[in-house]
């Protein structure tokens, strides 16, 4: 009895239905991607007759403080005390930094003025005051 040698097997992959797979792939992703956008605190900013906006947002580092003296810094609750050793790392990281202050209309002034203090204590003297549009 004699055996017939097999064909050669291919050892190629498949690649006709590769571009239907990225294609879905990327439709996937796309739609279910969610991009972090900070909110910050519930916060009703004051309003301002003049405003300018900030170019870059990438060296822009947001506290944000709310009537009920809630003090959040890029979405993380904090303490006043613990502003300045903060700050002091994100300077470090970035010595472009800019400080965006988000303070609700009935925020405390004292409350204000211990930020401001700790924000000087590390040289975070780059600040902004943010303001919605308004009479």
């Amino acid at each position: 009895m004699e055996f017939k040698k097999k064909s050669k097997v291919s050892e190629e992959i498949p690649t006709a239905s590769m571009p239907d797979i990225v294609f879905m792939l990327l439709l996937f992703f796309m739609v279910t991607t969610v991009f972090r956008s900070s909110s910050g605190l519930p916060v009703d900013l004051p309003t301002a007759k003049k405003l300018e906006k900030l170019d870059a947002k990438k060296n822009v580092t947001s506290i944000w403080a709310s009537g009920q003296d809630e003090i959040s810094i890029d979405d993380k609750l904090v303490q006043i005390r613990d502003i300045s050793k903060i700050m002091y790392q994100k300077r470090v990281e970035n010595n472009r930094l800019i400080v965006s202050l988000k303070f609700d209309k009935t925020v405390n002034m004292g409350v204000v003025s211990d930020i401001q203090q700790q924000l000087r204590e590390v040289d975070a003297l780059k600040v902004n005051y943010a303001a919605k549009f308004g009479d």
